[in-house]
């Protein structure tokens, strides 16, 4: 039993970070019906960002791992807020009318671009980078279970990020213009809503909550690398796609069934399968995805007309 309950653990752990990336998608999608397959790469630049951020602090002699921690989160989230918000007004907003495959390959090439970047120009960002342990690293012990406090405060503050998100969309006036612009936007346009202003929050609302999967990601493992962001940009599109691409609720349960799905595959190909690694997790995990896309192609949730975030 303890051994199932750390794999549980781990799937819970896994599935927040998968769903905060899948609403980055869902958002997107929203109000403009774009999918931006640079957002897993802008996960990367905030992670790296947040890395950044630690090592100037180490190097002026402020090692608090408090003040560190919060550096790292509000440098990496404002980073990749105005990272999301530029590419939404340079790049997304010019494309707006030219044929979806337009901006689908302008994304697709920019992630490239971003993630080539960081390998070339940030020092040695060809290796993977060690990321400081700036949590507690004590265990505790709950019914055999034995968990760190570091993983019980990330996956703490994923769900907080998440609630908070929902909450922003569905409980605030900002929420009421971006709904509004995602179910019509001239309409909400002709209501006296700012459209350019929306979509640029929305964007960097999205990759503002990539960055914070991003230093999640890094905190969890102890190590970014430039190609991070590739798998998990992978990984959060497929869980939006499963939930339901276009519906927030949907992202989120994607996002934990990809996880529950690959600890499936980690805990049962093994045993099932003699001489089969546990990293074939992925190949599961993604062909059940297929599986399912061809028997549900509109996911858990189906988009509803009146109502797209």
């Amino acid at each position: 039993m303890s051994e199932v309950s750390q794999y549980i653990f781990n799937g819970l752990m896994l599935g927040v970070i998968y769903a905060m990336v899948a609403v980055g998608f869902t958002l997107f999608f929203g109000v403009l019906d774009v999918i931006k397959f640079s957002h897993g790469d802008t996960l990367m630049v905030g992670a790296f960002a947040g890395l950044t951020a630690s090592i100037l602090l180490m190097k002026i002699g402020l090692a608090s791992p408090a003040l560190q921690l919060l550096a790292v989160v509000v440098f990496a989230v404002a980073v990749t807020g105005l990272l999301g918000a530029g590419i939404a007004k340079f790049l997304i907003l010019p494309l707006r009318h030219a044929p979806p495959l337009n901006t689908l390959l302008a994304t697709l090439m920019l992630g490239t671009v971003m993630r080539e970047a960081v390998r070339l120009f940030y020092p040695d960002g060809s290796n993977p980078k060690p990321f400081p342990a700036l949590l507690p690293t004590s265990t505790v012990e709950l019914g055999g279970l034995s968990l760190r406090i570091d993983n019980l405060i990330l996956l703490a503050s994923g769900l907080l990020a998440i609630a908070g998100v929902h909450l922003l969309i569905t409980r605030t006036k900002l929420g009421l213009a971006i709904r509004a612009v995602a179910q019509d936007g001239e309409t909400a346009r002709l209501m006296g809503i700012n459209f350019e202003a929306v979509v640029l929050i929305t964007f960097a609302l999205g990759s503002g909550l990539a960055a914070l999967a991003g230093v999640m990601n890094g905190l969890y493992y102890y190590e970014v690398n430039f190609n991070v962001g590739l798998l998990l940009g992978v990984i959060g599109f497929a869980a939006a796609i499963l939930g339901g691409l276009g519906n927030i609720y949907g992202a989120i349960i994607g996002g934990f069934l990809f996880a529950a799905l690959q600890v499936i595959g980690s805990a049962m190909l093994p045993a099932l399968i003699p001489g089969i690694p546990s990293s074939y997790k992925d190949v599961f995990a993604f062909a059940v995805v297929i599986i399912f896309m061809a028997w549900k192609p509109t996911g858990l949730i189906a988009e509803k007309s009146s109502e797209r975030v």
